[in-house]
């Protein structure tokens, strides 16, 4: 009977990491999508071609997603599969070298979902009386968030008689109800962001504490409500991405939720496993010291 429980337990904890894993991988695979969508995107919006200085904002979700996903195996290593003990000398120093690259990355990626925002609230009234004269040109229409479409003969057709505002310095053209979704959905992106950013400060406080044995109990209950707080803006910001944005935006922010929650069990059963080693300790010393 307890050859079953175990074996039992074993199945579950294996089919835990087989899912776990799993999810990495996709999150990897997103990068490679959203290159597509950013090299798309980028030949739009940098039409006189990407400089190295401006890569990162051509690119913002390309890099900022690899760096987040190195960053959360960075997590994965501290809490769940290195030793307290390994986590030490020249481990420990290529584990912070590497975090503090990824850092420096996703703040420079931040940055690049600001310069977005300000592009897409930088516009003015374009004037063009025959809008189906420039099919053809370079001139795009925003489709969504991200994607910019060639002028047809049948777009320009609904586009004639409406409205239409450019994005400045840009070739771009949309109109008032479209730029005003795209601009909330870049409103949407910049605020899930910077939620991230405090997320992992709450969790680099956390292993912080944890490796120094001095994450306590109600240091855990305080992170654990400021994280409710921040978890459920993210969750609204995947909700809202899912109905008004692209389903590549919705599936990436349900998948880093499902990740970040692999990450939060790490902690827990970490700093669990951490007490009880403590609680021990007394007792094998009474014992040690009642035989001598």
């Amino acid at each position: 009977m307890g050859m079953d429980k175990n074996s039992r337990y074993f199945n579950e904890a294996m089919i835990f990491q087989v899912f776990k894993y799993s999810i990495y991988i996709l999150l990897a695979i997103d990068i490679y999508h959203f290159f597509v969508e950013d090299y798309s995107a980028s030949s739009q919006t940098f039409a006189k071609g990407v400089s190295p200085s401006q890569i990162i904002e051509a690119f913002t979700a390309t890099i900022d997603t690899a760096a987040w996903l190195i960053l959360l195996l960075i997590f994965e290593l501290e809490t769940y599969i290195l030793d307290d003990e390994k986590i030490k000398g020249k481990t420990k120093w290529a584990i912070n070298a590497v975090r503090l690259f990824c850092y420096l990355v996703i703040l420079y990626s931040f940055y690049g979902f600001l310069s977005k925002f300000n592009l897409l609230h930088t516009t003015i009234p374009f004037i063009n009386n025959d809008v189906c004269s420039l099919v053809g040109t370079s001139f795009t229409y925003i489709k969504e968030i991200d994607k910019y479409l060639p002028l047809t003969a049948d777009v320009c057709k609904g586009l004639a008689n409406i409205p239409l505002i450019q994005i400045v310095d840009t070739q771009i053209i949309t109109t008032q109800a479209q730029l005003i979704e795209t601009q909330r959905l870049s409103t949407v992106e910049v605020t899930n962001s910077a939620t991230w950013l405090f997320v992992v400060c709450i969790l680099e406080v956390e292993v912080f504490l944890q490796l120094r044995g001095k994450l306590t109990k109600q240091t855990l209950i305080l992170s654990k409500w400021l994280k409710y707080v921040l978890y459920t803006v993210l969750f609204i910001a995947a909700a809202y991405w899912g109905i008004k944005g692209g389903l590549l935006d919705f599936w990436d922010a349900f998948l880093w939720l499902v990740a970040f929650w692999f990450i939060e069990v790490n902690i827990f059963k970490w700093n669990a496993e951490t007490n009880q080693d403590q609680s021990d300790e007394p007792l094998t010393e009474k014992l040690t010291d009642g035989i001598s």
